[in-house]
């Protein structure tokens, strides 16, 4: 993959259907929209009638709930963030809906056997892949408060692609707080902007609670929201550890700002990036 001039990394566009087919196609998703949408309502209507003379009704709420939680938000933001949210790196991460996640505040060289290595000796657990048996035990612990070291976290995006890996450390012995981080391999010839060179890009977040989504209701783990610390702490147990060669803090490698997360949660940053270099 070739790098652009302005060092951002290429993505090789694929055929553009003719505009009668496009309009086709949006046309029909607009129409499952309103269908989704307006089932939705009318459901919610008939049940918010109801359960004010019969409590039973409580159970279709929580059928409401899963219904758009889980399927009418999250497609409706996936059709949305294909038309404005850029599909190119732009210092964010982007969840499974499409949505700008948390913020890129990373950059580390060396092999996948080193970054293993160094972030194991720094006391870091690697998560354990998300699937349905990870996922149920996730939610037993989290509903009773149990200690899971080795918790999945959510696949969030960047290079069209989740998470190549994932370490995290419990915090209280339970899976409502924790430390995580979030590791991808960058394309072979992919320069950051400002001509910098990683061989990976992290996103470092500090997971304080558990909640709902803003955007789509769903229950997930809610960030603390200066991840400048989350970030630096990365930094510092990689370093008490002895693992780095060498570590340059580039400053202002992007604008600080503060916004929302793809889970609703607000975010801080100064715009600093640490290259980490690992011991060879």
């Amino acid at each position: 993959m070739k790098a652009n001039p302005d060092g951002t990394g290429a993505v090789k566009p694929g055929k553009r259907q003719p505009w009668a087919v496009q309009i086709l196609l949006w046309g029909a998703r607009v129409i499952l929209f309103v269908i989704l949408a307006g089932t939705a309502l009318a459901i919610y209507e008939f049940l918010l009638r109801s359960i004010v003379g019969d409590r039973r009704y409580l159970s279709g709420f929580l059928a409401l709930w899963l219904f758009t939680a889980y399927l009418v938000l999250p497609r409706i933001h996936r059709w949305l963030t294909r038309m404005y949210v850029p599909d190119y790196f732009i210092g964010r991460v982007r969840t499974a809906d499409g949505l700008l996640g948390d913020p890129v505040n990373l950059a580390v060289n060396g092999s996948r056997e080193q970054l293993e290595s160094a972030m194991q000796a720094a006391g870091w657990v690697s998560a354990d892949a998300l699937g349905l048996a990870s996922t149920l035990r996730m939610v037993r612990c989290t509903l009773f408060g149990r200690s899971y070291p080795a918790a999945p976290v959510s696949s969030l995006y960047l290079f069209s692609r989740r998470q190549d890996l994932a370490f995290e450390q419990e915090v209280g012995g339970n899976t409502h707080r924790r430390h995580h981080v979030r590791f991808w391999r960058t394309p072979e010839g992919w320069w950051l902007p400002g001509g910098h060179r990683a061989d990976w890009i992290a996103a470092a977040t500090f997971d304080r609670s558990v909640g709902f989504s803003l955007f789509t209701g769903q229950f997930t783990h809610r960030i603390a929201e200066d991840t400048d610390v989350e970030r630096d702490y990365v930094v510092q147990t990689l370093r008490e550890a002895g693992q780095t060669a060498a570590v340059k803090v580039v400053a202002h490698f992007s604008s600080g700002y503060r916004t929302r997360n793809g889970g609703g949660d607000y975010i801080e940053t100064d715009g600093a990036l640490p290259f980490v270099s690992l011991n060879q």
